[in-house]
């Protein structure tokens, strides 16, 4: 068992899914929010920084780690997560296991140069509408598609959280 097993193990579920977490990281653009997404390293196809838990860090601090060591992204980091994604992750040609992914949002700041995997990776900025429809996991497409950048003073919203979303000067039913 390779050290990436050991700590993933840590975030398994009952069913054998393992846990990872990853940055949504985005900024506003000149036609409103964009997100960045890099390549990943075997297929080359478009996904956000994630990887598995890190002992001694929050989800969201792991998440921000990954977003520096793939994507040499920094920022501020929302501790709030803003929706969750399934994925199989390839471990070797014949191997897979099923993850969940925890997604936090990240408001970049910075974009260095230089990072851990820069010459492993590609990144690039889309439009939250066309980043949705490069991304290959349809529920992570849902993510990017309805992220709402957060106020500032407030808490980004949690995507799926939209019954319990109430207007100003409404009251819920029930209530």
């Amino acid at each position: 068992m390779g050290w990436q097993d050991k700590i993933a193990a840590q975030g398994a579920g009952m069913d054998g899914t393992r846990m990872q977490y990853g940055a949504l990281c985005w900024r506003l653009g000149d036609e409103g929010p964009e997100v960045l997404l890099i390549t990943s390293r075997d297929t080359g196809r478009w996904v956000i920084p994630k990887g598995w838990p890190m002992p001694g860090l929050s989800p969201e601090a792991a998440a921000a780690q990954e977003a520096w060591e793939e994507a040499g992204v920094s920022g501020l980091m929302n501790p709030l997560c803003v929706g969750r994604y399934g994925y199989q992750k390839c471990l070797s040609l014949t191997s897979t296991v099923p993850c969940a992914v925890a997604v936090y949002g990240l408001r970049v700041d910075k974009l260095a140069k230089t990072f851990p995997e820069m010459k492993e990776r590609r990144r690039k900025w889309f439009p939250l509408h066309e980043a949705a429809t490069l991304v290959a996991e349809p529920e992570l497409a849902m993510i990017i598609a309805g992220f709402l950048p957060p106020v500032a003073g407030r808490a980004a919203p949690i995507m799926g959280d939209d019954d319990d979303a109430v207007a100003p000067g409404r009251k819920r039913k029930g209530h």
